[in-house]
């Protein structure tokens, strides 16, 4: 009897310790943490792994996950600085740091986050104009990210980043931009086309300047070239010239030298008055006929003077 009551009593003593062991053993997932309250008060903070808390002394109160969350910021209405409604939302990604503040600094520091999120993207819309805040998204979001990070800091949350999804204006509004749209692409379109107009006419005057410019270095140049052959022909005319007459003039100083001079004096005056005789009906008379019949004279004296072979 007696070893049978001490059989049950082990085995109830059993059962107790593994519903023991049961509750009080705690497997904590990887990015994960627990926050443990000792009697009601917080006493440890369990990362991840396999953990024994005190029997009906420690419990786990709360929870927390450590990965980056990503939480939903529901569309809101806007006010810019210039007195139009639009409709933003966006999306906000934060991570728990310290455990024990999330648990403890704040009762819910998701839903306090979102709602400090949307205030303050509604003072940030507010300071800028509706124009602006399409093309100064990043500097939205980057107020935004600092304002909020400053707030979450007493709450062990780091508020990483913000993203503005749509920035949604009136459709009234959304008219009245795509017309001004419209009207700015027209105005581009006539601008560029009056600047190939003109950069076409620039290109032309240049290239007709060039061509002037080259006309007239090739004018100039033949200029050059015809004088440069003016003048070399001058100067051989010059030369065989001062030839001609080195020459003769030596010719003058050899015996019968004289004589072969006037000789070929008197047959070009004779050539060149019978020339003129038979270019025209009127025959020129010299004045003083005695100087032609002399010039002849003389030539028939030098040519009978001279021996065979000497002109």
């Amino acid at each position: 009897m007696y070893g049978n009551f001490a059989f049950w009593v082990s085995i109830a003593i059993a059962i107790v310790v593994i519903l023991v062991i049961f509750k009080t053993a705690v497997v904590v997932p990887q990015q994960s943490a627990f926050v443990v309250e000792s009697l009601g008060k917080y006493s440890r903070t369990l990362r991840a792994g396999f953990h024994i808390l005190i029997p009906f002394i420690e419990r786990v109160a709360y929870r927390h996950g450590l990965k980056e969350l990503a939480l939903d910021i529901p569309e809101q209405v806007c006010i810019t600085n210039d007195n139009v409604q639009v409709g933003v939302d966006g999306v906000l990604y934060l991570q728990v740091l310290d455990p024990e503040r999330a648990s403890y600094g704040i009762s819910d520091y998701v839903f306090a986050i979102s709602q400090l999120a949307q205030t303050t993207l509604r003072s940030e819309i507010g300071k800028i104009a509706l124009d602006r805040t399409f093309e100064e998204r990043a500097m939205i979001n980057a107020s935004v990210v600092a304002e909020l990070d400053k707030a979450s800091d007493p709450w062990g949350v780091k508020v990483l980043r913000y993203e503005i999804k749509n920035i949604n204006p009136p459709h009234d509004v959304l008219r009245a931009m795509e017309k001004q749209m419209r009207a700015e692409r027209e105005k581009r379109a006539v601008i560029l086309t009056s600047e190939g107009e003109r950069d076409a006419k620039i290109n032309e005057a240049e290239g007709e300047k060039q061509r002037v410019i080259k006309e007239s270095e090739a004018a100039k140049q033949q200029q050059i070239n015809e004088a440069e052959g003016e003048a070399e022909a001058i100067l051989a005319v010059a030369t065989a010239t001062s030839k001609g007459l080195y020459r003769v003039a030596q010719s003058l100083v050899v015996e019968g030298g004289d004589a072969a001079m006037q000789l070929r004096v008197a047959e070009a005056y004779i050539t060149q008055f019978g020339n003129l005789a038979k270019e025209g009906n009127t025959l020129v008379v010299p004045s003083n006929l005695t100087d032609l019949s002399s010039m002849i004279a003389l030539a028939t004296t030098i040519a009978k003077k001279e021996p065979p072979g000497t002109v």
